[in-house]
């Protein structure tokens, strides 16, 4: 049997430690020899670079390891690619056929069956923890979906953050259970309001939706004054796309019944989509652009800027969107959409409102 040496040894240590079961990851070979280096003192009196070499055409052939052809190389003699994949780790333990049958009376196995790969130590554990819950689900009470991810998988965010845990957000699909299931519910996010003074919950019908905090502060002492379009009993800071995590926050504080909600951001292809999406999302509720709000704004465009850049500029909502003015007023939101300028909020202050009193 060939001896396995130190760096060998080392070198295999690595490459385990950053398999992935199921994506191939990137090496760099040069990275990989400066921290052998690191650690050994003798490297250079060991002959290190020819055990090293050795070591990653012993992976290559065991298969741990593919040389990215590239006409790259490490610069060393013999010479080596310089960018080799590290091939997903290979899953020698399968889930135990039985156990799967055993748990079969709550879950679907059926992808696991088409993507092995997934048939992982982790995986089956949190199958497992979730499958005891299942059994007493009938006798435990609604929380919300952070809380009952702690309890289940360990942490808050595990079936939410993707980018932390890229093996969470896709769990409940692979093995066929719905939030609902959990007995979980997601919370709508609390938001800052005003309502107007003298008035009670039960008296609301009109509410203004505004996009900045700016506005918002203006808005209020439009309203106190009497001098605010509508006359809304409430004013809500939206806080960009905020309100379209917030809104069903709504129901929770004031009283089950119809309501007027306008909305007020900025003359921009973010400003289109937060509406538009609010509209889609609740069709049952009256919600609508605050026009006589726009056209103020749109009064203003020798304060027009440039579009932020990284805006989503979609067709769709910005068509939806102008649908509601005039033609004359489409053109000049056109006009601003060619030349990739916007109208801010903030262009509405307490000085230029009085331009329309």
């Amino acid at each position: 049997m060939k001896k396995i040496n130190i760096i060998e040894t080392r070198v295999r240590s690595f490459i385990e430690d950053i398999q992935h079961p199921k994506q191939k990851k990137k090496l760099n070979i040069n990275d990989l020899e400066f921290q052998l280096r690191k650690l050994l003192d003798d490297y250079y009196e060991m002959d290190g670079y020819s055990q090293f070499y050795e070591a990653i055409e012993s992976l290559q052939i065991d298969g741990q390891l593919t040389p990215i052809h590239n006409n790259q190389y490490n610069g060393k003699t013999p010479s080596l690619p310089l960018y080799y994949w590290v091939n997903v780790k290979a899953q020698a333990d399968k889930w135990d056929r039985l156990g799967m049958m055993k748990l079969s009376d709550q879950f679907d196995f059926s992808f696991y069956e088409r993507h092995p790969e997934w048939q992982t130590k982790e995986e089956w554990s949190r199958i497992q923890s979730l499958y005891g819950f299942l059994q007493s689900s009938n006798e435990r009470e609604i929380v919300s979906l952070e809380e009952r991810s702690l309890e289940l998988f360990g942490h808050e965010k595990f079936l939410q953050d993707g980018i932390s845990f890229p093996d969470g957000k896709g769990f409940l699909a692979r093995i066929g259970i719905s939030e609902e299931q959990l007995k979980v519910v997601k919370y709508g996010e609390p938001f800052v309001f005003w309502m107007k003074q003298g008035k009670e919950m039960k008296e609301i019908q009109r509410v203004l939706i505004v996009e900045k905090l700016s506005f918002f502060h203006t808005s209020i002492q439009l309203l106190e004054s009497e001098l605010l379009d509508y006359e809304p009993e409430l004013i809500i800071y939206g806080e960009g796309t905020k309100i379209e995590r917030s809104f069903s926050f709504f129901f929770k504080i004031f009283p089950a019944k119809s309501y007027l909600f306008y909305y007020a951001g900025d003359l921009d292809a973010a400003g289109y989509g937060i509406i538009s999406r609010l509209i889609e999302k609740y069709p049952l509720c009256c919600i609508q652009p605050a026009l006589k709000i726009y056209r103020k704004m749109l009064e203003c465009l020798d304060q027009r800027n440039e579009q932020k850049s990284g805006q989503l500029q979609n067709l769709k909502y910005r068509d939806a969107f102008f649908q509601w003015f005039t033609e004359e007023e489409q053109e000049l939101l056109m006009t601003l959409w060619k030349e990739n300028k916007r109208i801010p909020q903030e262009v509405l202050t307490i000085e230029t409102w009085r331009r329309w009193m």
